[in-house]
Protein backbone atom coordinates (compact mmCIF):
# COMPACT_ATOMS: atom_id res chain seq x y z
CA UNK A 1 0.00 0.00 0.00
CA UNK A 2 2.70 2.34 1.24
CA UNK A 3 5.06 2.02 -2.22
CA UNK A 4 1.30 1.94 -4.24
CA UNK A 5 0.55 5.26 -3.09
CA UNK A 6 3.32 6.94 -2.23
CA UNK A 7 5.95 5.23 -5.59
CA UNK A 8 4.85 7.89 -7.99
CA UNK A 9 5.99 10.88 -5.15
CA UNK A 10 8.89 9.17 -4.70
CA UNK A 11 9.80 8.57 -8.77
CA UNK A 12 8.95 12.32 -9.10
CA UNK A 13 10.74 13.41 -6.95
CA UNK A 14 14.19 11.88 -8.57
CA UNK A 15 13.00 13.22 -11.54
CA UNK A 16 13.08 16.44 -10.27
CA UNK A 17 16.74 16.41 -8.29
CA UNK A 18 18.42 15.19 -11.30
CA UNK A 19 16.76 18.10 -13.48
CA UNK A 20 17.66 20.55 -10.10
CA UNK A 21 21.50 18.97 -10.22
CA UNK A 22 21.56 19.47 -14.11
CA UNK A 23 19.87 23.28 -14.00
CA UNK A 24 21.94 24.94 -11.04
CA UNK A 25 24.29 22.28 -9.10
CA UNK A 26 24.67 20.76 -5.62
CA UNK A 27 22.93 24.43 -4.93
CA UNK A 28 19.92 23.93 -6.89
CA UNK A 29 19.86 20.37 -5.24
CA UNK A 30 19.65 21.47 -1.78
CA UNK A 31 17.33 24.43 -2.48
CA UNK A 32 14.48 21.79 -3.64
CA UNK A 33 14.97 19.52 -0.84
CA UNK A 34 14.50 22.51 1.03
CA UNK A 35 11.67 23.22 -0.31
CA UNK A 36 10.03 20.06 -0.81
CA UNK A 37 10.38 19.82 3.11
CA UNK A 38 9.00 23.28 3.17
CA UNK A 39 5.95 22.34 1.44
CA UNK A 40 4.91 19.02 3.16
CA UNK A 41 5.32 20.31 6.38
CA UNK A 42 3.19 23.66 5.74
CA UNK A 43 0.75 21.44 4.38
CA UNK A 44 -0.50 18.77 7.03
CA UNK A 45 -3.55 20.07 7.55
CA UNK A 46 -4.25 20.98 3.87
CA UNK A 47 -3.69 16.74 3.30
CA UNK A 48 -5.92 16.28 6.15
CA UNK A 49 -9.02 18.73 4.90
CA UNK A 50 -8.48 17.31 0.87
CA UNK A 51 -8.45 13.93 2.38
CA UNK A 52 -11.77 14.15 4.15
CA UNK A 53 -13.67 15.54 0.98
CA UNK A 54 -11.74 13.78 -1.61
CA UNK A 55 -13.30 10.26 0.39
CA UNK A 56 -17.18 11.80 -0.59
CA UNK A 57 -16.10 11.68 -4.38
CA UNK A 58 -16.22 8.25 -6.93
CA UNK A 59 -13.30 7.00 -7.49
CA UNK A 60 -13.39 9.25 -11.28
CA UNK A 61 -13.30 11.78 -9.30
CA UNK A 62 -10.94 11.54 -7.17
CA UNK A 63 -8.38 9.93 -10.48
CA UNK A 64 -9.48 13.65 -11.38
CA UNK A 65 -7.91 15.26 -7.92
CA UNK A 66 -4.88 13.69 -8.16
CA UNK A 67 -4.35 13.99 -11.96
CA UNK A 68 -6.02 17.55 -13.62
CA UNK A 69 -5.51 18.63 -9.53
CA UNK A 70 -1.83 18.04 -9.63
CA UNK A 71 -1.69 20.03 -13.02
CA UNK A 72 -3.13 22.97 -11.13
CA UNK A 73 -1.17 23.08 -8.18
CA UNK A 74 2.17 22.29 -9.81
CA UNK A 75 1.84 24.39 -12.76
CA UNK A 76 -1.40 27.03 -11.99
CA UNK A 77 -0.45 28.06 -8.15
CA UNK A 78 3.64 27.78 -7.92
CA UNK A 79 4.75 28.84 -11.49
CA UNK A 80 1.57 30.40 -13.54
CA UNK A 81 -0.05 32.27 -10.09
CA UNK A 82 3.73 34.38 -9.12
CA UNK A 83 3.73 35.16 -12.99
CA UNK A 84 0.79 36.70 -13.12
CA UNK A 85 0.97 38.17 -9.35
CA UNK A 86 4.32 40.25 -10.50
CA UNK A 87 2.95 41.02 -14.08
CA UNK A 88 -0.18 42.64 -12.37
CA UNK A 89 1.45 44.45 -10.21
CA UNK A 90 4.56 45.87 -12.04
CA UNK A 91 2.09 46.06 -15.53
CA UNK A 92 4.05 43.94 -17.26
CA UNK A 93 2.68 41.25 -20.09
CA UNK A 94 3.25 37.29 -19.91
CA UNK A 95 6.41 37.30 -22.29
CA UNK A 96 7.76 40.42 -19.85
CA UNK A 97 6.73 38.65 -16.48
CA UNK A 98 8.45 35.18 -17.75
CA UNK A 99 11.83 37.06 -18.77
CA UNK A 100 11.82 39.11 -15.20
CA UNK A 101 11.41 35.96 -13.34
CA UNK A 102 14.33 34.21 -15.32
CA UNK A 103 16.88 37.38 -14.04
CA UNK A 104 18.25 36.08 -10.90
CA UNK A 105 18.69 39.10 -9.05
CA UNK A 106 18.15 39.80 -5.22
CA UNK A 107 14.31 39.52 -4.21
CA UNK A 108 15.31 42.73 -1.97
CA UNK A 109 16.32 45.03 -5.13
CA UNK A 110 13.38 47.18 -6.04
CA UNK A 111 12.31 45.77 -9.99
CA UNK A 112 13.42 41.97 -9.42
CA UNK A 113 11.20 38.98 -9.79
CA UNK A 114 11.27 38.56 -6.25
CA UNK A 115 10.82 41.90 -5.14
CA UNK A 116 7.24 42.40 -6.96
CA UNK A 117 6.04 39.22 -5.20
CA UNK A 118 6.70 40.52 -1.58
CA UNK A 119 5.40 43.61 -2.33
CA UNK A 120 1.67 42.19 -3.64
CA UNK A 121 2.03 39.98 -0.20
CA UNK A 122 -0.52 41.92 1.13
CA UNK A 123 -3.39 41.28 -1.11
CA UNK A 124 -2.83 37.74 -1.42
CA UNK A 125 -2.20 37.11 2.66
CA UNK A 126 -5.54 38.60 3.16
CA UNK A 127 -7.29 36.81 0.25
CA UNK A 128 -6.03 33.58 1.27
CA UNK A 129 -6.05 34.39 5.09
CA UNK A 130 -9.67 35.16 5.10
CA UNK A 131 -10.75 32.12 2.52
CA UNK A 132 -8.96 30.10 5.02
CA UNK A 133 -10.52 32.07 8.27
CA UNK A 134 -13.91 31.03 6.57
CA UNK A 135 -13.64 27.61 6.31
CA UNK A 136 -12.38 27.36 9.96
CA UNK A 137 -15.28 29.19 11.48
CA UNK A 138 -17.95 27.28 9.60
CA UNK A 139 -16.36 24.39 10.98
CA UNK A 140 -15.95 25.65 14.65
CA UNK A 141 -18.88 27.14 14.72
CA UNK A 142 -20.97 24.01 14.41
CA UNK A 143 -22.49 21.83 16.72
CA UNK A 144 -21.15 18.74 16.72
CA UNK A 145 -21.38 15.42 18.64
CA UNK A 146 -17.17 14.66 18.65
CA UNK A 147 -15.59 17.63 20.15
CA UNK A 148 -11.78 17.81 20.97
CA UNK A 149 -10.78 20.90 22.36
CA UNK A 150 -13.58 20.76 24.66
CA UNK A 151 -13.44 23.84 26.67
CA UNK A 152 -13.10 26.07 23.29
CA UNK A 153 -15.33 24.23 21.28
CA UNK A 154 -18.54 23.86 23.47
CA UNK A 155 -18.63 27.44 23.73
CA UNK A 156 -17.79 28.38 19.98
CA UNK A 157 -20.85 25.87 18.82
CA UNK A 158 -23.63 27.82 21.10
CA UNK A 159 -21.99 31.03 19.52
CA UNK A 160 -22.68 29.45 16.63
CA UNK A 161 -26.22 29.48 17.14
CA UNK A 162 -26.11 33.26 16.50
CA UNK A 163 -27.47 33.18 12.71
CA UNK A 164 -24.64 34.46 10.44
CA UNK A 165 -21.96 34.13 13.22
CA UNK A 166 -19.13 32.89 11.11
CA UNK A 167 -19.58 36.10 8.37
CA UNK A 168 -19.91 38.21 11.79
CA UNK A 169 -16.53 36.96 13.23
CA UNK A 170 -15.12 36.65 9.49
CA UNK A 171 -15.84 40.55 8.76
CA UNK A 172 -14.83 41.26 12.14
CA UNK A 173 -11.48 40.12 11.45
CA UNK A 174 -10.83 41.69 8.12
CA UNK A 175 -11.91 45.08 9.56
CA UNK A 176 -9.02 44.84 12.09
CA UNK A 177 -6.65 43.52 9.26
CA UNK A 178 -7.84 46.70 7.48
CA UNK A 179 -7.47 49.08 10.32
CA UNK A 180 -3.71 47.99 11.00
CA UNK A 181 -2.80 47.29 7.50
CA UNK A 182 -2.02 51.52 7.24
CA UNK A 183 -1.33 52.34 3.53
CA UNK A 184 -2.23 49.12 1.92
CA UNK A 185 -5.32 49.44 3.67
CA UNK A 186 -8.04 49.21 0.57
CA UNK A 187 -6.11 46.40 -1.17
CA UNK A 188 -6.17 44.74 1.48
CA UNK A 189 -9.97 45.13 2.18
CA UNK A 190 -10.83 44.64 -1.37
CA UNK A 191 -8.35 41.34 -1.59
CA UNK A 192 -9.71 39.90 1.78
CA UNK A 193 -13.31 41.09 0.92
CA UNK A 194 -13.08 38.76 -1.96
CA UNK A 195 -11.39 36.03 -0.56
CA UNK A 196 -15.05 35.78 1.16
CA UNK A 197 -16.57 36.19 -1.69
CA UNK A 198 -14.78 33.32 -3.36
CA UNK A 199 -15.71 30.96 -0.68
CA UNK A 200 -19.05 31.73 -0.34
CA UNK A 201 -19.56 31.52 -3.89
CA UNK A 202 -17.66 27.96 -4.20
CA UNK A 203 -19.14 26.43 -1.31
CA UNK A 204 -23.01 27.53 -1.89
CA UNK A 205 -22.70 26.74 -5.53
CA UNK A 206 -23.86 22.81 -4.44
CA UNK A 207 -26.98 24.47 -4.09
CA UNK A 208 -28.06 25.01 -7.08
CA UNK A 209 -28.20 21.23 -7.30
CA UNK A 210 -30.73 18.55 -6.65
CA UNK A 211 -30.75 14.80 -6.51
CA UNK A 212 -30.89 13.49 -9.98
CA UNK A 213 -32.92 10.55 -11.76
CA UNK A 214 -29.51 8.63 -11.39
CA UNK A 215 -29.19 8.79 -7.64
CA UNK A 216 -26.94 11.97 -7.53
CA UNK A 217 -26.07 13.34 -4.22
CA UNK A 218 -27.76 16.86 -3.61
CA UNK A 219 -24.58 18.96 -3.53
CA UNK A 220 -25.82 20.47 -0.47
CA UNK A 221 -24.44 17.36 1.00
CA UNK A 222 -21.26 17.98 -0.91
CA UNK A 223 -21.21 21.12 0.45
CA UNK A 224 -22.09 19.61 4.28
CA UNK A 225 -19.66 17.09 3.80
CA UNK A 226 -16.56 19.44 4.02
CA UNK A 227 -17.86 20.35 7.28
CA UNK A 228 -19.23 17.48 9.12
CA UNK A 229 -16.95 14.98 6.74
CA UNK A 230 -18.25 11.25 5.71
CA UNK A 231 -21.29 9.77 6.24
CA UNK A 232 -23.35 6.41 5.16
CA UNK A 233 -24.10 8.06 1.95
CA UNK A 234 -22.97 6.89 -1.59
CA UNK A 235 -19.69 8.80 -2.95
CA UNK A 236 -20.80 11.63 -4.86
CA UNK A 237 -20.95 11.80 -8.99
CA UNK A 238 -22.38 14.13 -11.67
CA UNK A 239 -22.51 17.61 -10.71
CA UNK A 240 -22.26 17.53 -7.06
CA UNK A 241 -19.06 15.73 -7.01
CA UNK A 242 -17.58 18.40 -9.86
CA UNK A 243 -18.58 21.24 -7.48
CA UNK A 244 -16.96 19.46 -4.87
CA UNK A 245 -14.41 19.38 -7.27
CA UNK A 246 -14.37 23.17 -7.67
CA UNK A 247 -14.10 23.34 -3.96
CA UNK A 248 -11.55 21.27 -3.46
CA UNK A 249 -9.30 23.06 -6.13
CA UNK A 250 -9.91 26.79 -4.64
CA UNK A 251 -8.67 25.09 -1.14
CA UNK A 252 -5.69 23.50 -2.30
CA UNK A 253 -4.88 26.41 -4.14
CA UNK A 254 -5.37 28.72 -0.88
CA UNK A 255 -2.76 26.84 1.19
CA UNK A 256 -0.58 27.38 -1.53
CA UNK A 257 -0.04 30.58 -0.74
CA UNK A 258 1.81 30.67 2.20
CA UNK A 259 4.14 28.11 0.25
CA UNK A 260 4.84 30.20 -2.53
CA UNK A 261 5.31 33.17 -0.44
CA UNK A 262 7.72 31.73 1.88
CA UNK A 263 9.66 30.39 -1.37
CA UNK A 264 10.95 33.50 -1.96
CA UNK A 265 12.66 34.19 1.46
CA UNK A 266 14.59 30.99 0.14
CA UNK A 267 15.23 31.33 -3.55
CA UNK A 268 13.74 33.76 -5.77
CA UNK A 269 14.41 31.58 -8.69
CA UNK A 270 10.91 30.19 -10.13
CA UNK A 271 12.36 26.71 -11.56
CA UNK A 272 13.64 25.86 -8.49
CA UNK A 273 10.38 26.60 -6.78
CA UNK A 274 8.50 25.16 -9.67
CA UNK A 275 10.73 21.71 -8.61
CA UNK A 276 10.70 21.54 -5.42
CA UNK A 277 7.21 22.82 -4.31
CA UNK A 278 5.51 21.70 -7.36
CA UNK A 279 6.95 18.39 -8.53
CA UNK A 280 8.80 17.33 -4.91
CA UNK A 281 6.12 18.82 -1.87
CA UNK A 282 2.90 18.88 -3.98
CA UNK A 283 3.11 15.07 -5.04
CA UNK A 284 3.91 14.40 -1.66
CA UNK A 285 0.64 15.87 -0.35
CA UNK A 286 -1.41 14.20 -2.59
CA UNK A 287 -0.09 10.88 -2.09
CA UNK A 288 -0.74 11.91 1.68
CA UNK A 289 -4.35 13.06 0.83
CA UNK A 290 -4.67 9.31 -1.45
CA UNK A 291 -3.01 7.49 2.13
CA UNK A 292 -5.85 8.96 4.12
CA UNK A 293 -8.28 8.21 1.92
CA UNK A 294 -7.70 4.58 1.39
CA UNK A 295 -6.62 3.54 4.83
CA UNK A 296 -9.34 5.28 6.47
CA UNK A 297 -7.06 7.11 8.79
CA UNK A 298 -9.83 9.91 9.48
CA UNK A 299 -12.44 7.45 10.10
CA UNK A 300 -10.09 5.59 13.02
CA UNK A 301 -8.56 8.87 13.96
CA UNK A 302 -11.62 11.24 14.20
CA UNK A 303 -9.84 14.12 16.09
CA UNK A 304 -7.78 14.86 13.02
CA UNK A 305 -10.55 16.48 11.41
CA UNK A 306 -10.49 18.82 14.61
CA UNK A 307 -6.83 19.07 14.44
CA UNK A 308 -6.39 20.25 10.70
CA UNK A 309 -9.14 22.57 10.99
CA UNK A 310 -7.47 24.52 13.82
CA UNK A 311 -4.19 24.48 12.14
CA UNK A 312 -6.04 26.25 9.33
CA UNK A 313 -7.56 28.35 11.70
CA UNK A 314 -3.95 29.41 12.98
CA UNK A 315 -2.86 29.59 9.36
CA UNK A 316 -5.34 32.38 8.54
CA UNK A 317 -4.63 34.64 11.55
CA UNK A 318 -1.02 33.78 10.49
CA UNK A 319 -1.36 34.84 6.87
CA UNK A 320 -3.38 37.80 7.98
CA UNK A 321 -0.53 38.75 10.82
CA UNK A 322 2.04 38.93 7.87
CA UNK A 323 0.40 41.39 6.31
CA UNK A 324 1.94 43.74 9.09
CA UNK A 325 4.11 41.71 10.62
CA UNK A 326 6.54 38.66 8.93
CA UNK A 327 6.34 35.51 10.27
CA UNK A 328 9.18 32.70 10.46
CA UNK A 329 8.01 30.26 7.88
CA UNK A 330 9.36 27.38 10.83
CA UNK A 331 6.29 28.85 12.69
CA UNK A 332 3.98 28.26 10.01
CA UNK A 333 4.97 24.94 9.13
CA UNK A 334 4.86 23.91 13.11
CA UNK A 335 1.91 25.07 14.47
CA UNK A 336 0.57 22.68 11.48
CA UNK A 337 2.43 19.69 12.77
CA UNK A 338 1.56 20.10 16.29
CA UNK A 339 -2.32 20.45 15.71
CA UNK A 340 -2.53 17.34 13.24
CA UNK A 341 -0.06 15.14 15.95
CA UNK A 342 -1.88 16.32 19.08
CA UNK A 343 -5.04 15.63 17.18
CA UNK A 344 -3.43 12.42 16.22
CA UNK A 345 -2.44 11.61 20.01
CA UNK A 346 -5.80 12.14 21.38
CA UNK A 347 -7.47 11.00 18.79
CA UNK A 348 -5.31 7.43 20.20
CA UNK A 349 -6.46 7.77 23.60
CA UNK A 350 -9.99 8.41 22.94
CA UNK A 351 -9.99 4.91 21.12
CA UNK A 352 -8.01 3.06 23.57
CA UNK A 353 -10.55 4.70 26.17
CA UNK A 354 -13.52 3.55 24.36
CA UNK A 355 -12.23 0.11 23.65
CA UNK A 356 -11.68 -0.48 27.59
CA UNK A 357 -15.23 0.66 27.83
CA UNK A 358 -16.92 -1.78 25.54
CA UNK A 359 -14.53 -4.30 27.38
CA UNK A 360 -16.14 -3.99 30.59
CA UNK A 361 -19.41 -3.62 29.17
CA UNK A 362 -19.17 -7.16 27.69
CA UNK A 363 -17.55 -8.55 30.71
CA UNK A 364 -20.11 -6.92 33.17
CA UNK A 365 -23.22 -9.62 31.91
CA UNK A 366 -20.67 -12.61 33.08
CA UNK A 367 -19.82 -10.77 36.24
CA UNK A 368 -23.91 -10.72 37.00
Amino acid sequence: MFLKTFGWSFAVTAAALIVAVLYGGPQALILCIILGILEVSLSFDNAVVNARILERMNPFWQKMFLSVGILIAVFGMRILFPLLIVGVTANLNPVEAITLAMEKGDPHTPGTYGYLLHEAHPQIAAFGGMFLLMLFLDFILADRDIKWIKFLEIPLAKLGRLEGASLIAGMAALAVAGAVSGEKQGIVLLAGLLGMITYFLVNGLGNLFDVDDDGDIDATDAALATHAGPSTTAQLAGKAAFMLFLYLEVIDASFSFDGVIGAFAITADPIIIALGLGFIGAMFVRSLTVFLVRQGTLDEFEYLDHGAHWAIGALAVILLITIVVPVNEVITGLIGVVFIGAAFIGSIQRNKKARIEARGESLQPANN
